[in-house]
């Protein structure tokens, strides 16, 4: 699956994207294996009790998973999935 990265989680992953292997079919499996892949990105991305942090948002084609399913969304391998952490403007 190929999940695109925003901000200063481009910088964490190496790029605008990263292609994640994932043996589970939800958000978490995805975000699970990348912070495998990433460990920088944990801290990121979750808190304590591995929730996403405030601010930090997951669109699965589009949509926000807070309106879907949350962390045990489906996803399938044509989704488009998008990572956008916390950020600030000015």
């Amino acid at each position: 699956m190929l999940v695109r990265v925003f901000a200063n989680l481009r910088d964490i992953c190496g790029g605008v994207s990263v292609e994640v292997q994932s043996e589970g079919k939800r958000v978490i499996d995805v975000l699970d294996r990348m912070v495998e892949m990433f460990p920088d990105l944990k801290d990121e991305i979750f808190n304590a009790e591995k929730e996403l942090l405030p601010f930090v948002h997951v669109f699965i084609n589009g949509r926000n998973i807070i309106h879907l399913d949350g962390l045990q969304t489906i996803v399938m391998e044509t989704d488009q999935f998008a990572l956008f952490p916390p950020v600030a403007g000015g």
